[in-house]
């Protein structure tokens, strides 16, 4: 059976020389993972972390690896694609999903709350340098978790009172509060932190010490 879809691309593997697995956010299906055949007219852009494409889907019963071709980007995301500090938040974001959403998972509302957060980090034009922050803590009500200053108060410690002021401002005000580099370093461990805990499994982001340097 074969089904026409949308998925962002979390993450890929290259399987030999001519596969790929693509670990993706479906709406469809929640996050799994599907095969792709490499030829030379395919272009790996598609495959970049955060695209979202659409794709027929081949259902196969006798297999949990389904493949996937015929590809086209939903969004071409230039302003994202083109700014190096939009891009590094970007592998930030997508490996956070990677990480946090396990095989199988299917949240309603996440997959459409996950193009939307694209959408709007790739339409801003500046004061975006706090957006990662918000991206997580938006996460954590994505993931049906409470996200309430009783739930953050065992991890904010000394940021106890800038994450109040977070929680409570409007998307505007989030953008433009004050932080330095080391002060949104410490935020983006916190969430983090708070994450893991009610995923029950350490969330270990490699990309944050990029955007660490890129922020800084």
């Amino acid at each position: 059976m074969v089904v026409s879809s949308e998925l962002i691309v979390l993450a890929s593997t290259k399987v030999g020389e001519k596969s790929l697995v693509i670990h993706c956010l479906s709406r469809d299906w929640g996050r799994r993972s599907f095969i792709v055949s490499l030829t030379r007219q395919l272009n790996s852009a598609y495959f970049l972390p955060l695209n979202i494409i659409e794709a027929e889907v081949i259902e196969n019963p006798k297999s949990d690896l389904w493949r996937v071709r015929n590809f086209r980007l939903k969004h071409a995301l230039p302003g994202l694609r083109g700014n190096i500090s939009k891009n590094t938040m970007s592998l930030f974001m997508s490996e956070v999903l990677y990480r946090t959403i396990k095989d199988g998972a299917h949240e309603d509302g996440l997959f459409e709350w996950t193009c939307n957060s694209i959408l709007t980090l790739d339409a801003l034009d500046q004061d975006f340098s706090n957006y990662h922050l918000r991206f997580l803590m938006e996460l954590c009500t994505a993931l049906g978790f409470d996200l309430s200053m009783e739930g953050l108060t065992p991890f904010a410690g000394e940021y106890y009172g800038v994450l109040g002021d977070l929680h409570r401002a409007s998307f505007a005000e989030f953008m433009l509060y004050p932080l330095n580099g080391q002060k949104r370093n410490r935020l983006a461990e916190i969430l983090l932190k708070y994450l893991s805990f009610h995923c029950e499994s350490s969330i270990n982001v490699r990309s944050l010490a990029v955007l660490r340097e890129v922020f800084a």
